[in-house]
Order: structure tokens, then sequence, then C-alpha cells
């Protein structure tokens, strides 16, 4: 399958990239920064921006599919991102006939959402972290779901819990709207998302991913995402 990954220059983006190409898939992976793949087999590069419509509708064109994993640093002030690539995104798919679009959001969105067993997240880290420092991205997040539902797209909404790095995929859960646990470790947000490009399973829904096995450091976690971009 020939897939367009938007925001591989990340971590989520570079488990994407990996994964897709080990799968068999080839793979454009658009991004503004080097990569560490650059000249495997299978994988070109693109340099593009999101928010351009033009530079999107390129590297869309001759797809089957095209995978989100778009991020921006934490902090309050205005985000756009999400939505306007999501719009540049729609857009470009319908003009060039590709009908599969899977995008990472977030477990925030789901106001049901509040993981098993942990006060200490649900009562002090997410009505920091998740409503106040990472509030206009999570509003901005909103806003793409809303231009996804009013899309003819068969897209997936896929929401991670708080992402941290681990190696290789790990045993996870998946689940309607959102799913049970405070973690996701990217590998496996990535491993989720290309085995429902496969399975397709959440056609025009949202799917919740969660880390079973394994956690991160919170202190670690707090400050390596404190100052990176998804």
């Amino acid at each position: 399958m020939r897939i367009v990954v938007f925001g591989a220059g990340g971590p989520t983006g570079h488990q994407l990239v990996a994964q897709a190409l080990a799968a068999g898939h080839r793979v454009t992976a658009v991004t503004r920064r080097p990569h560490p793949m650059a000249g495997r087999e299978g994988l070109t590069l693109a340099d593009a921006d999101a928010t351009d419509a033009n530079a999107v509708d390129e590297v869309v064109a001759d797809s089957d599919a095209v995978l989100s994993a778009l991020g921006v640093r934490p902090g309050r002030a205005p985000v756009t991102l999400y939505s306007t690539a999501a719009r540049n995104i729609a857009d470009a798919m319908a003009r060039h006939d590709v009908k599969r679009l899977i995008a990472v959001s977030s477990s925030v969105l789901d106001p049901a959402w509040r993981p098993s067993g942990a006060l200490f997240f649900n009562h002090v880290l997410d009505p920091y972290v998740n409503r106040v420092i990472a509030r206009t991205a999570h509003e901005d997040m909103r806003r793409m779901e809303a231009v996804l539902r009013q899309s003819p797209l068969e897209w997936t909404v896929v929401r991670p819990s708080g992402l941290f790095d681990h190696p290789e995929p790990t045993r996870y859960l998946t689940a309607e709207g959102s799913a049970d646990g405070v973690f996701t470790a990217r590998a496996d947000l990535a491993a989720a998302m290309l085995r429902e490009l496969v399975e397709e399973r959440h056609v025009r829904r949202a799917m919740g991913v969660v880390t079973k096995d394994v956690k991160p450091s919170i202190p670690r976690l707090i400050w390596r995402e404190a100052v990176r971009a998804r």
C-alpha cells in the first residue's frame, strides 16, 4: 500500500514510518526535518508544510491512504495546526479520490474518559497538564475531529492516552471512543494505526489505544513531553 505519513519527523511519525516499511508498505514521509531513515528502500521523503494546501495536494496524489501524526509542543498559545491540516488533507484526498485517513487525536476529547484506579492522574495530572497546559491543542483537536466527521472520507480518529517512548510494540488495548488506561507507548500507537489501516474496525469512528504491559517514569515523562512535540 502507498501510504503518506504527515508528522513523520516526530517520535510517533518515526514509529509509523519504521513499522510501515517493515510491513512492506511504500511510504511518503512528510517532514521538514532530516529523517533518520532516509535512503531506506520504499521510503520517499517530502518536505511539505501541512498548512499549505498546495503542498499537501502534491504529496497526497497517487497514494492509497494517509496517516497523520502531527503534533505541537504543549503551551497556552492558540493552536490551529490540527484543524488546518485536516481541512487541507481532506480536500486533497477528495480531489485525488483517496478514501482512507487515520489521524492521531487524544483520549482527552472523550468527556467520559477517566482511567480506572488512577486517582493521582485523574485528580492532579489530568486537570493541570491536559486541561490547562495543553488546553489549546485539545481545542484544535476537537476542531480537527469535527472537520473529519463532516467529510466523506473513511476516517478513523485514534485517541491515545499519555504518550511515551518504548522501542517496540507491546500488548495494547483498543476500544471505541477511548480506552481505559493512563499511558500509550508510541510504538503501540503506530502499531494500532497500521492494524486499523488493514482491519478497518473503526471507520468513521474514534478508537482509543492504551498500553497494558509497560509504563513510563512519570517525572521523566512530564519533563520530556514539556519540551518536545508529539
